[in-house]
C-alpha cells in the first residue's frame, strides 16, 4: 500500500477516534458537574455515596472499566448492550454495542475526573467573595453566575485541558474490546507486514492534541482579565 493509501485507510479510524472523543466530552461535562453537585451536597448520604463513586472510579483502570462495562452486564445479568441510533446535531449517529461499551465506560470515568476539577474550581473562591454579593443585595443566583462562574472558568481551564487532552490519547485504550479506532486499523496493517504506519498514527495525535492546545490557549488568553 503507497502512502496516501495508508493515509485513508488511517482515516477512517481516526473518526472513530473522534467521534468517541467528541461523544464522551459531549456526556461527561454535564455529567460530571452533577457528581460534582452530589459531592458537595449538605445531605450526607448522596454526599458519601457519589464521594465513594468517584473514589471507585479513579482508583479502577480505565482498561479494567471497559471490560467490566462490555462483559458484566451479560455474565452477571444476562444483557447484551445493543446497537444504538441516536439522533445528535440533526444528525443520526449509529453506535455498535461495542462502541456504546467504550463510550459508557469512558464518559463515567471522564466524568468523576471532571467533577474534582470542577469541585475545585469552586472551593477555591473565597467565601468573603459570596458574603460580598449578599452585602450588595444580590441573590444567590446572581452570586454564582456574575461573580463566581467565570472566575471558576478560569481556574479550571487548565486542568480540564490536561485531561482532555489526556483523554485524546486515552481513545486507543477501545481497541481492547474491538473497537475499531486508528490503532486497531494500524495493528491490522501489521498483519501484512506494514510496521511503520502503527508509528505514523502518533502523526494524527499529535495534530489533533496540537490544535486543542492552541483552542485552550486562546481560552486562557479570553480570560487573562482575572489575573491577580
Amino acid at each position: 500500500m503507497s502512502f496516501w493509501e495508508v493515509t485513508l485507510f488511517l482515516l477512517d479510524g481516526f473518526a472513530v477516534t473522534c467521534q468517541l472523543f467528541f461523544l464522551t466530552l459531549v456526556f461527561a461535562i454535564p455529567l460530571g458537574l452533577l457528581i460534582c453537585m452530589g459531592t458537595m451536597t449538605n445531605f450526607k448520604p448522596v454526599r458519601y455515596v457519589m464521594k465513594v463513586f468517584v473514589w471507585i472510579i479513579r482508583g479502577i483502570p480505565l482498561m479494567l472499566q471497559l471490560f467490566i462495562v462490555f462483559y458484566v452486564p451479560g455474565i452477571l445479568f444476562d444483557i447484551q448492550i445493543p446497537d444504538l441510533v441516536i439522533p445528535l446535531f440533526g444528525k443520526q449517529i449509529e453506535l455498535s454495542a461495542r462502541f456504546l461499551s467504550a463510550l459508557i465506560a469512558f464518559v463515567i470515568n471522564y466524568a468523576c475526573y471532571f467533577s474534582e476539577i470542577y469541585r475545585g474550581g469552586i472551593e477555591s473562591i473565597s467565601r468573603g467573595q459570596f458574603e460580598a454579593g449578599q452585602v450588595l443585595g444580590m441573590t444567590k443566583s446572581q452570586i454564582f453566575f456574575k461573580v463566581v462562574l467565570k472566575q471558576v472558568i478560569k481556574r479550571i481551564i487548565p486542568p480540564m485541558s490536561n485531561e482532555i487532552i489526556t483523554l485524546v490519547k486515552d481513545t486507543a485504550l477501545a481497541r481492547v474490546i474491538s473497537v475499531v479506532e486508528i490503532i486497531e486499523l494500524a495493528y491490522l496493517l501489521m498483519s501484512r507486514a506494514l510496521i511503520w504506519p502503527l508509528f505514523y498514527t502518533g502523526a494524527f495525535y499529535l495534530l489533533f492534541v496540537g490544535a486543542l492546545t492552541l483552542l485552550f490557549n486562546y481560552f486562557e488568553k479570553k480570560l487573562s482579565y482575572f489575573k491577580a
